[in-house]
């Protein structure tokens, strides 16, 4: 079973229809955001329980909760083959390891259209509570792919008629200036270490963020946002 903190990952698993075994309510917890939750719950018969706040604590690991725990079936990584048919957008991450930012770059994928995010199997954050809490919901709707090897699924997309971007700091061309092909494939690198060689050999075009201040990089789930979006605007006005 996975667990979920928060009112938004509850919320959205209870609306996208994902089965929940339990849910946890802290007593005294109330709000419009509250009644929402416990409605929902009755429509989808999940078992809901009123429980003192300390108990949530415990549950959450002293996580921020907002009142709400609930325990769901896990979600289950996806197909490449699967997700890439038909899809406009895949982003993949190129060995992201802090979850935060793994459910970050979830959700604002999800907000601008993507169809799916590839991780790999190794040395990278996998799918847990911090990150379906940092996706706030956003993992009931976005499929994510685990693969084995970055280089040969991108050699895969490739191959399916996708254009691969990489996100470097070296990139030939600014994210805002280069023509992006469709279907479209973003990649972005790890914390700290960006995209590895073989994967930037991997790629048709690579691009940067021109940047101004001292500090030369961004956060990697800010930096998919800026892309990602870009992408959108020039996607809506073809």
């Amino acid at each position: 079973m996975s667990l979920l903190i928060g009112i938004h990952p509850v919320r959205e698993a209870l609306k996208a229809g994902r089965p929940l075994e339990r849910v946890l309510i802290a007593k005294g917890a109330g709000g419009p955001r509250i009644q929402e939750i416990v409605d929902l719950c009755r429509q989808a018969e999940a078992p809901v329980r009123f429980e003192q706040r300390s108990v949530l604590d415990r549950a959450a690991t002293d996580q921020p909760h907002q009142g709400v725990v609930a325990w769901a079936a896990t979600i289950k990584y996806r197909d490449l083959d699967a997700v890439a048919k038909g899809a406009k957008l895949l982003v993949v991450l190129d060995g992201v390891e802090d979850p935060q930012n793994l459910g970050a770059v979830v959700r604002t994928a999800n907000a601008a259209g993507a169809a799916a995010v590839v991780i790999p199997e190794r040395r990278a954050a996998g799918l847990t509570e911090t990150v379906a809490k940092a996706a706030a919901g956003a993992l009931e709707y976005l499929p994510v792919v685990r693969v084995g090897n970055i280089n040969r699924a991108l050699d895969d997309l490739k191959k399916a008629g996708f254009w691969i971007y990489g996100l470097d700091e070296r990139g030939e061309q600014d994210y805002d200036l280069v023509e992006y092909n469709t279907p479209t494939v973003i990649v972005m690198g790890g914390e700290g270490k960006g995209i590895h060689q073989l994967t930037r050999e991997s790629c048709d075009v690579l691009v940067r963020i021109p940047m101004s201040g001292t500090i030369p990089s961004l956060n990697v789930s800010v930096a998919t946002g800026i892309v990602l979006f870009e992408w959108k605007r020039r996607l809506r006005t073809v």
